[in-house]
């Protein structure tokens, strides 16, 4: 794995292991429960790719900032931008903030320009945000309805995201040496971040055997390890859940055969850490 980006593990786990389930999605507040195997996964991470470049005009290095909250499409979008060669800035969409006032915070502050894209909740927030190229609406719908209101000058990914391939082919000049993501002030390679997942995968443990349910931000690096890459670079698979309710916790444990938390509070302790299930 020594030369390999996030989208060479996905490559591989597509090749080893199509069918299983990759990413399941809770929305304990919806009800909501999506299930995607490493195929349909992939299927949709080509799509977006195909969005940003083709779409888009994303070149490699473009900086994509990501609004968004803990969401099986999240996951969709960072694999995305990795395989097109792009940085992926993922933000808390609570601290986007209207672009004016004393509390004013742009997504993308640091340089510009930059893809903007936001979850539904935040989108009238960052609309006079002139720094950004593009803006693109994330519904997250269940069904992968359209937004309630798409405003003008802005994408709606459900609706665009329909017409493009299900293959992917990286621009020329795509390495896994290029910068990939950026949180918290640092900004790392595609290599880099492999290096970080096999680390984290070892430490936890994981093997293919292993699920592992999140409840964590994918706006930090343990965030993105834990979310994602650890759980590819083991062939484990994850389950991320959103608007954590502890009372289903028992039981979505059992029927989900979990064998390891990572970021659930008051599972054994409140420091949200990683556990091995008993």
């Amino acid at each position: 794995m020594e030369d390999m980006g996030p989208a060479g593990l996905l490559r591989r786990r597509v090749a080893d292991d199509p069918s299983r389930p990759l990413v399941t999605f809770y929305d304990d507040r919806t009800g909501e429960r999506v299930e995607l195997s490493a195929r349909t996964f992939d299927n949709w991470v080509a799509k977006t790719a195909n969005l940003l470049v083709d779409g888009f005009g994303a070149e490699p290095g473009t900086r994509v900032v990501l609004a968004l909250p803990p969401h099986w499409q999240t996951a969709v979008w960072l694999m995305a931008c990795w395989s097109a060669g792009l940085v992926a800035q993922p933000v808390e969409p609570e601290t986007v903030r209207p672009q004016s006032g004393p509390d004013a915070v742009e997504p993308g502050a640091g340089t510009a320009p930059y893809l903007l894209v936001a979850a539904e909740e935040v989108l009238a927030d960052v609309l006079t945000d002139e720094d950004a190229d593009e803006i693109v609406g994330l519904s997250l719908h269940a069904l992968g309805g359209p937004l309630a209101s798409c405003p003008p000058g802005v994408t709606d990914y459900a609706t665009e995201v329909r017409g493009y391939g299900d293959r992917f082919v990286p621009p020329a000049g795509t390495s896994a040496d290029m910068p990939a993501l950026s949180v918290t002030k640092d900004t790392l390679t595609g290599a880099e971040l492999v290096r970080e997942a096999v680390a984290a995968a070892t430490k936890w443990g994981l093997d293919a055997d292993d699920r592992l349910l999140v409840g964590v931000s994918f706006a930090t690096l343990s965030g993105v390890l834990a979310g994602l890459l650890a759980p590819l670079a083991s062939g484990a698979s994850v389950i991320i859940q959103r608007n954590f309710d502890k009372a289903l916790l028992d039981r979505r444990l059992t029927l989900e055969h979990v064998t390891v938390v990572a970021g659930v509070p008051g599972w054994n302790d409140t420091s949200g850490s990683v556990h091995r299930v008993p």
